[in-house]
């Protein structure tokens, strides 16, 4: 049995700001439970993290055994016996811990990385229910508005008082009206899924029409310095060059001699021999230009760490000053729909014959085109902050 997690809107009980963030962050903290690119990335980490603590001790001793017939008879047989232990040149040792260190703390990382890109994708989908649900029921009021106005063309008609073009014209609004309906409809149930794949298959009914509070945005020199000292992707590549830097000094620390050590015993024609074995690699080709190929690498890393650098601060500026405008414009736009009562005028107006009912279409068109503007400008608003604060998820 699937789990069920309903979202509903109950504006008595809470003031609506404080409601739509806890609503979404209870989505946000199902999602991060049951999502399984989360619970796929948390093991995959895990299992590199136990592969990077592996190779960090020297390889295993040899044990070589020998017995030799002589010939003629009369030479002997003769037995070797040897243990042998191979060791890396000691400061290898340490090189291999800290690039391990250094290979784990960047696994947690990028655990953190792909949980902010699943969490960020899915507060937009709830950002995007919202402004779908507030426009749904901007759609069911003008669609009961139209049939009411079509039921009254009809009626007129069968008087002999109405027209059929008046008819004809609330029909064919009406189909409009029922087609962005229906559009509307089928995007609410694809998102309400797209919701519940993120939470790894339980189910998500999000039926919110508020959006979460907006914190008052500090200036763009603060608010840019806090993302990037808390962005995981710049900590990845900064991450990277130390695992180049530390893979450099691996590098060389394997580019000296190789140490063997053990104990070698020999017996023939009834005479034993046995004593300490000790070995030296000479370190002419095995690591040729390994050392070249890890300085070029870690250039590359930082040339990397630059460009996302530059790349992201001109990413937070433009989302910075993209919010910075919508919100000029939705304020506009908030002071016009606060004072204004177009639907209601318009019917009045129709209702008492101071205008056409192509007038009434013409005026009620526009001043829909107008609100859906608006509520695809505060939905793009919003998705803008949510952009700003990813590094929070």
């Amino acid at each position: 049995m699937k789990n069920i997690l309903y979202t509903m809107l109950f504006a008595f009980a809470f003031s609506p700001n404080v409601k739509a963030q806890s609503i979404i962050d209870s989505v946000l903290t199902a999602i991060a439970t049951n999502n399984k690119t989360i619970q796929a990335n948390a093991q995959f980490w895990e299992a590199k993290k136990m592969e990077f603590k592996t190779g960090l001790n020297p390889n295993n001793p040899t044990v070589e055994y020998d017995y030799l017939f002589g010939t003629p008879a009369n030479a002997g047989n003769q037995t070797d016996f040897i243990v042998n232990q191979s060791f890396d040149f000691p400061t290898a040792y340490a090189k291999k811990k800290q690039l391990s260190n250094e290979q784990i703390a960047q696994a947690e990382i990028q655990f953190i990385a792909t949980r902010q890109d699943v969490l960020l994708e899915a507060k937009n989908v709830c950002i995007e229910l919202v402004y779908r649900n507030k426009l749904q029921a901007e759609l069911i009021s003008r669609k009961q508005s139209t049939e009411k106005w079509l039921g009254t063309f009809q009626t007129r008609l069968e008087k002999g008082e109405g027209n059929i073009l008046d008819v004809n014209k609330a029909k064919l609004q009406l189909i409009e009206i029922n087609a962005a309906y229906q559009e509307n409809t089928t995007a609410i149930n694809q998102l309400n899924q797209k919701l519940t794949e993120l939470n790894g298959g339980n189910l998500i009914a999000f039926v919110d029409t508020t959006y979460p509070f907006v914190p008052s945005l500090p200036t763009f020199e603060e608010l840019e310095t806090e993302i990037e000292a808390n962005d995981p992707n710049r900590k990845l590549l900064e991450q990277e060059k130390i695992i180049g830097q530390k893979q450099v000094e691996l590098s060389k620390a394997m580019s000296f001699p190789k140490l063997e050590t053990g104990y070698h015993y020999q017996a023939i024609l009834g005479q034993r021999f046995n004593g300490i074995h000790f070995g030296l690699s000479i370190p002419l080709w095995e690591n040729k230009n390994k050392v070249k190929a890890r300085q070029a690498n870690l250039i590359f890393a930082d040339l990397n760490l630059q460009d996302h650098r530059n790349e992201h601060y001109y990413h937070i500026q433009q989302t910075y000053e993209m919010q910075q405008n919508l919100g000029l414009t939705l304020q506009e736009y908030e002071l016009l729909f606060d004072g204004l009562n177009t639907a209601e005028l318009l019917d009045k107006s129709l209702r008492l014959g101071q205008i056409s009912t192509i007038e009434y279409f013409m005026e009620m068109t526009y001043y829909y085109d107008a609100l859906r503007n608006y509520l695809r400008m505060e939905k793009e608003y919003h998705q803008a902050i949510s952009e700003l604060y990813k590094y929070k998820l």
